[in-house]
């Protein structure tokens, strides 16, 4: 039997997190955490409701999914997020030692890698999982704030 639970069946979830950031006028980033095929955690953007430019999607996901494994830990675990993550929430993944990172589209400017930021060594990294949807609802996004 064909494993449903790929990388792609996860970020799918994870876009459906960023469409509803984008519904409520954030910067349409979703993210969920996994752990044994189980979501344990799902966040997006939060940081227009309230009011705080740390309530990234995944520092969201990285709280909710520490409250729920009772720990602050996040060992085989996997997030699943839909644009790299930034410095900070890099600087957040690096400390939760978090087993895997799946991302969908890169942030050329902003994200972790660009900023020179590293992760935990144990940390395993995976790009571009349904990356042109993940960049296509950022481009949306923002040209709809053009408008």
């Amino acid at each position: 039997m064909e494993n449903i639970f790929t990388d792609e069946y996860f970020m799918k979830k994870a876009l459906v997190e960023a469409e509803a950031a984008f519904e409520n006028g954030e910067i349409p980033v979703g993210a969920i955490v996994v752990i044994d095929n189980k979501v344990i955690a799902r966040s997006h953007n939060l940081t227009e409701l309230l009011n705080d430019v740390t309530a990234h999607a995944e520092m969201q996901a990285i709280t909710s999914a520490a409250n729920f494994l009772g720990g602050k830990y996040l060992k085989n675990c996997t997030l699943y997020v839909t644009l790299e993550p930034c410095q900070m929430c890099a600087g957040a993944l690096y400390w939760s030692q978090i087993s895997k990172i799946v991302y969908g589209a890169t942030d050329e400017s902003r994200g972790f890698i660009e900023m020179g930021t590293k992760l935990h060594p144990k940390t395993a990294v995976v790009k571009g999982v349904l990356g042109n949807e993940c960049a296509d609802l950022m481009k949306r996004f923002f040209q709809s704030k053009r408008k």
